[in-house]
């Protein structure tokens, strides 16, 4: 049954799509509604089924990309457990991607770029809050808005700088006697965080 309903609605989603396919706007430019289409296509082949959600009932439109730049970035900066910034307009934040250390300002070119460990600075005026961030995404969006999302992140001046040390050491220890692959990963996954902490402590 769902085999064969699956089939059926692929060939009419399909024949529908090449229908629509030169006026149909990209999905961020979508309003937040279920495909009509693809409902009653639904309809025909399972009545008695309620239609799944589709990613798009779930989005909401992007705002719209101002003509002008703005004069100040928007800030979101997440992490797993809590959301540090929200909606907070800042000059510029410096993240430390994998590329190299990037400054973000109003206006910046959209851009999708991974992190490393390293600092993040957020520069509002004269006033400058760092954190340390271990990894994770910022999505740099054509609306000078950034969504910065770490897996973990401390503000700097949170950091002990003896337990990092103590850390430094303990994990080269560990890499130097590493005698699996596994072994020699973890220690090394903690040999480079600990050097990028003591060296955004000590520059």
């Amino acid at each position: 049954m769902l085999r064969q309903a699956s089939r059926l609605l692929s060939r009419s989603v399909t024949a529908a799509s090449s229908k629509s396919a030169t006026t149909r706007a990209f999905s961020t430019e979508l309003p937040s509604t279920i495909d009509s289409t693809f409902v009653e296509s639904w309809k025909k082949v399972a009545p008695n089924m309620d239609p799944p959600q589709t990613p798009s009932s779930f989005m909401k439109p992007r705002p719209s990309t101002a003509s002008s730049i703005p004069t100040k970035l928007t800030v979101n900066f997440v992490l797993p457990y809590a959301s540090e910034l929200s909606g907070k307009e800042v000059d510029m934040v410096i993240i430390p991607a994998t590329t190299g250390q990037m400054g973000v300002l109003p206006g910046h070119v959209p851009t999708i770029t991974e992190l490393k460990p390293g600092i993040m600075s957020v520069h509002e005026g004269t006033d400058i809050k760092k954190y340390f961030v271990s990894s994770g995404f910022a999505f740099l969006h054509a609306n000078s808005v950034a969504d910065i999302i770490a897996v973990e992140a401390v503000p700097l001046e949170n950091i002990d700088a003896s337990q990092v040390q103590k850390g430094l050491a303990e994990f080269t220890q560990k890499l130097a006697s590493a005698t699996t692959d596994l072994e020699k990963a973890e220690a090394q996954i903690g040999v480079e965080v600990h050097s990028a902490m003591n060296a955004a402590l000590t520059g």
